[in-house]
């Protein structure tokens, strides 16, 4: 059913490395290490949903152009003291510095991840990725998590110069890699970025649903597991 396909397009982030288990520990070892308690903040739990809440919400802001990269890998810090009433920026800026010094050394990957890739390259896919994300930063994650023996190229936000959903970065793929929209397809956890986005550029989606969300924007597939998607290929 899938010979149609010679090149698949994966996410990173919260599709095959597991973004929330990372930044929690991450965010864990800082509240630790900057003694975060001591300045107000006494409730982990707390501290972190709220960064989670400020990292969506200016990941979409720099995705729509409003702000640039260094306001939004500070900003997030800043805006997460402020909500326990602390304004203090070098914190903030040093938090933001720690954070993505110690992120892309984190491991965690989802369930069966390795396992599916080794499946698919054992097929004869071309594999490569495309990511929102910084350059530096994405290829530390993929080089310790182990993916890096994977992928061909590595397109990120950063360095084509646009970001999902825009169609841009995917003609930037399809240039760098030779493939063309109908013999791709995108795999990706976020329909606003990566299903909308593929859409938009002509390409099939796998929509790889983690978290059984209930949005009903139409992917050509749905899997809630990445086990699942060797039905598929």
């Amino acid at each position: 059913m899938m010979k149609k396909y010679q090149y698949l397009f994966f996410d990173l982030d919260h599709t095959l490395w597991d973004f929330e288990s990372n930044a929690r520990q991450t965010l864990e070892q800082l509240y630790d290490g900057l003694s975060l308690s001591s300045r107000g903040i006494n409730d982990f739990e707390r501290f972190y949903s709220q960064y989670i809440i400020h990292n969506d919400k200016l990941w979409e802001r720099y995705r729509n152009g409003y702000i640039k990269v260094d306001e939004l890998r500070w900003k997030r810090m800043w805006h997460t003291l402020l909500d326990f009433k602390i304004a203090d920026e070098k914190l903030a800026r040093q938090m933001s510095h720690d954070f993505l010094e110690l992120l892309p050394t984190r491991k965690a990957l989802f369930p069966y991840a390795v396992e599916l890739l080794q499946y698919l390259r054992g097929k004869g896919y071309y594999m490569h990725l495309i990511t929102n994300g910084f350059e530096e930063t994405q290829l530390n994650k993929i080089r310790y998590s182990g993916l890096d023996g994977f992928f061909g190229e590595v397109i990120t936000s950063e360095g084509s110069n646009s970001l999902k959903p825009h169609r841009e970065i995917f003609e930037y793929a399809f240039k760098k890699t030779g493939a063309l929209p109908e013999n791709s397809i995108m795999i990706g956890d976020n329909i606003e970025v990566d299903i909308v986005g593929a859409k938009n550029a002509g390409m099939d989606q796998v929509f790889v649903n983690h978290i059984d969300d209930k949005r009903s924007e139409e992917s050509t597939y749905t899997v809630y597991s990445l086990k699942e998607m060797e039905t598929l290929f």
